[in-house]
């Protein structure tokens, strides 16, 4: 096989082991020569063995060839903090295992919408990718439970959550999915924005056309909240806001800001109805192709990932919301007193997606005091 062929193969998403093989193999064979003609060269020019060999280990790194090449799907921009955390994980990954294992990043969904990238890796068409709670309920019921509206009471409740003993059982209830489940992500707090009339009350909700994710769960809420519901692609929002498809929307800072959906939508409502992380995941098949060290290496990696994309994240809010506000964008934060109408207008839902984990919910609470 020739050394072009070898960078096509790894080229390609999920690029499989027995390619890398081969390609290992092949540059090993096209070197060995090479190799006796340097050390007799160098001996005639007076060099020394150890020069000639730190010279050969130099060449040798330079020309090796990874035992893996995996994909990693994102469907964020390429400065998003999720996309800046899984290009430090690859990074780190690489270090770590000296070169024997690559991941090659692929932001602003190369690889398909957040949906379509997870349940390939759920069957291992792809390798790696970073998924909202909001697209996970067919593969662990238990995911549900932690996006549930008004949940949480603030960043740091839901961080004591995800860090302990709830968030180790909620990434557990993965197994049989085709999935592992690696770190946790923050993805900030959910709030709505719309285009025309602002929302200062649970009335103006009323009769609104509001986008939300392809989940049941956000549509239901949107409408308990008297609005109809309007499921689109998350890539496809700032066109439908734009022709007047829908009145608005509901995501964090960072998207709206991202998205350039406050140029369109300039009403932001502070209402924090859902606080809904992320995860980073592994295709199962690319799991069990991994020695117990390997695995060990990449789970430390993901969690430094992790607690790295919480950095980014509070930095990346933070800017974003000064940005919209400096230019243009009117904030609405919702007094407790009108937040605690939105939450009773949808409580009906704890008991219809979570009945069977009152228990569970129960706990959170208490973690809350």
């Amino acid at each position: 096989m020739s050394l072009g062929g070898v960078v096509l193969l790894s080229q390609l998403p999920g690029c499989s082991t027995a390619a890398a093989d081969a390609s290992k193999k092949a540059s090993s064979q096209s070197t060995g020569g090479a190799g006796v003609a340097s050390t007799a060269s160098a001996d005639a020019a007076g060099i020394t063995d150890a020069q000639t060999n730190q010279s050969q280990t130099s060449q040798e790194r330079q020309r090796k060839v990874p035992e893996y090449v995996f994909s990693y799907a994102d469907n964020q921009t390429g400065n998003y903090p999720t996309v800046q955390a899984a290009r430090r994980f690859a990074d780190q990954v690489n270090q770590e295992t000296d070169g024997r294992i690559e991941i090659r990043v692929y932001p602003n969904a190369e690889l398909g919408d957040e949906d379509s990238t997870v349940r390939q890796v759920s069957y291992g068409g792809i390798d790696f990718c970073r998924c909202s709670l909001s697209n996970l309920p067919d593969y662990s019921e238990e995911t549900l439970v932690l996006q549930l509206p008004y949940l949480y009471e603030d960043r740091d409740h839901m961080w004591r959550v995800l860090d302990g003993e709830i968030g180790a059982q909620v990434k557990d209830s993965f197994q049989g999915s085709g999935m592992v489940a690696l770190s946790w992500f923050d993805a900030g707090v959910r709030n709505f924005y719309t285009t025309d009339e602002a929302i200062h009350c649970l009335e103006d909700m009323q009769g609104m056309k509001i986008r939300v994710q392809q989940a049941e769960l956000a549509e239901d809420m949107v409408e308990a909240l008297g609005a109809e519901a309007v499921p689109i692609v998350y890539e496809a929002v700032k066109d439908a806001l734009q022709t007047g498809e829908i009145d608005g929307a509901e995501n964090n800072w960072a998207s709206y800001e991202a998205m350039q959906h406050d140029e369109i939508a300039r009403y932001y409502t502070v209402d924090e109805h859902m606080r809904v992380p992320e995860l980073m995941l592994v295709s199962s098949a690319t799991w069990e192709q991994l020695s117990a060290e390997d695995q060990a290496t990449i789970q430390r990696c993901a969690d430094a990932a992790g607690l790295y994309e919480r950095e980014l994240w509070t930095a990346r809010e933070t800017s974003a919301r000064e940005k919209c506000l400096r230019e243009g964008t009117v904030e609405i934060v919702l007094p407790e007193r009108e937040k605690k109408r939105f939450r009773d207008a949808v409580y009906p839902l704890y008991k219809k997606y979570c009945g069977d984990y009152a228990e569970l919910v129960e706990k959170i609470n208490e973690i809350r005091d």
